[in-house]
């Protein structure tokens, strides 16, 4: 299934700032990054149980927020990107080594 992550973290602080990366990173190993707090992530249950539990850990409930669309198993046929700095899809783009 194809899930979309946002997120705002609040970064007035050091932890925030840690906060910010470390999301980041998790979301990272799960997915691509779209915009600068957005994700797409194409998991199964368990590997967005298991995304969801990392991210929850790491957040602070009152100062930060995640959001998270499932878009389910045909997301990408109903996703239109315009403009600048499409985003590639290393599930279905060819790689060129």
């Amino acid at each position: 299934m194809l899930v979309l992550i946002t997120y705002d973290v609040s970064v007035v602080t050091s932890g925030g700032q840690r906060r910010l990366r470390n999301i980041a990173k998790t979301c990272l190993d799960y997915g691509v990054r779209v915009q600068n707090s957005v994700f797409e992530c194409e998991v199964d249950p368990g590997q967005f149980t298991k995304l969801k539990s990392e991210l929850m850990a790491i957040y602070d409930p009152d100062e930060d927020s995640l959001r998270f669309y499932f878009l389910g198993k045909k997301g990408r046929q109903r996703m239109e990107h315009v403009g600048a700095k499409p985003v590639e899809d290393p599930l279905r783009d060819p790689l060129i080594l």
